[in-house]
């Protein structure tokens, strides 16, 4: 009772691959060696696999949100008409960013805990000719919610929009099929599914985003996609990039090759169902009322108590961090993760926990009773 470990179970930062850990330490590298060129080209090729895709990969040190902002300056100008659909903390960070460099942005708006249909992107395509863009999150993580990308996807792609799919939670978790879909522009960030710190961005550009790029005038200068394009190339950044992080990521990207992408996405979707299900035996409700995400499950708060409590007590009695929720949803909402290098052990605890908390709170839980829901699911998958 007395030693209590940090765990991060929230959707990002994430839990490390310790190897990735131990790589980062040997950070005494130059980046502009041979070795390091020959490094970084495997991990863009080892992120091209991760990501599912043959299109180019950019790699960025930044968060996800400068990948997001890149996607913008590079592709668009001032005036153009773009579409967002906003479900969430993050979909309204897309339309922060489309505002703020100038765009004529039409907002798809479904309430927390929905997700925007494709019907509302196809009416919307087909109601304003001359639409260059359409931006949505492939999982909004503030409320656990996933899109369909898929069937968006095809909407968008009979014009000649450019779909800009922000999918930072989503890799890793959630089945994309970048090229087979005609993804055009796919974003993700290194401290989610990928298994290592924050401070790294990297997107994926179809054919059609570099057209769209290649006869714009430059409204950028650190994010310009050309300069990161011809650098990857020859194995280089065109600044100086976060070398530790890379040498983390390197290794992380070894462990998803050996894994199998696949595989990993089954983890997160495994862990997801689980959880869902050891929530309603809890007799809670699931707060996705949209397509369940594969990276976090968002739960109401029982009556009478404060998500913020839920919280609290996870980190006081057991070192634990889960997400509370974001904007109007916090104290009303709690989110666990089920991306990074995360396992059905790590969720045996953390149902476990629950249960405890519940019952401290002053709820009847009758001790097993979820945990039973994720052995299940484990024993199933595992062909027990």
């Amino acid at each position: 009772m007395h030693i209590r470990k940090l765990r991060l179970l929230t959707p990002g930062p994430t839990p490390l691959y310790p190897p990735a850990v131990r790589a980062m330490a040997g950070a005494d590298i130059h980046h502009r060696t041979e070795d390091f060129r020959e490094l970084y080209k495997q991990v863009l090729a080892d992120l091209q696999y991760f990501m599912g895709t043959s299109n180019d990969v950019m790699l960025f040190t930044s968060s996800g949100t400068g990948a997001m902002e890149s996607a913008v300056s590079n592709l668009f100008s001032p005036g153009d008409k773009v579409v967002v659909a906003v479900a969430g903390k993050f979909g309204e960070r897309w339309e922060q960013i489309t505002r703020a460099f100038g765009l004529d942005v039409q907002v798809l708006e479904a309430p927390y805990g929905e997700s925007v249909t494709p019907e509302r992107v196809a009416e919307a395509l087909a109601a304003a000719p001359g639409i260059q863009g359409v931006f949505v999150q492939a999982t909004e993580s503030s409320t656990g919610v996933s899109h369909d990308v898929k069937s968006m996807a095809k909407a968008v792609g009979k014009t000649d929009a450019i779909f800009v799919v922000d999918a930072i939670t989503g890799l890793g978790t959630s089945q994309l099929d970048i090229d087979g879909w005609g993804l055009d522009v796919v974003i993700g960030g290194s401290q989610k599914a990928a298994m290592i710190p924050p401070g790294l961005a990297f997107l994926s550009l179809s054919a059609k985003a570099w057209a769209r790029i290649e006869p714009r005038r430059p409204t950028y200068y650190y994010f310009d996609l050309l300069k990161h394009k011809k650098g990857g190339e020859k194995g280089e950044s065109p600044w100086t990039p976060a070398t530790s992080l890379i040498l983390g990521l390197a290794e992380s990207m070894k462990y998803v090759r050996e894994l199998g992408r696949d595989n990993l996405i089954e983890n997160a979707q495994l862990l997801a169902k689980a959880t869902r299900e050891a929530a309603v035996a809890l007799d809670l409700e699931l707060f996705a009322k949209g397509i369940p995400a594969g990276a976090v499950t968002s739960i109401r708060a029982p009556e009478g108590v404060s998500s913020n409590d839920i919280v609290k007590q996870y980190k006081t009695r057991f070192g634990a961090i889960i997400a509370n929720g974001q904007g109007s949803m916090k104290g009303e909402i709690f989110r666990f993760a089920h991306l990074g290098y995360f396992d059905f052990a790590d969720l045996f605890g953390v149902i476990a926990e629950l249960e405890i908390i519940l019952r401290s709170l002053g709820r009847k839980v009758e001790f097993g009773s979820g945990v039973s829901k994720v052995q299940e699911v484990y024993a199933e998958a595992s062909k027990l």
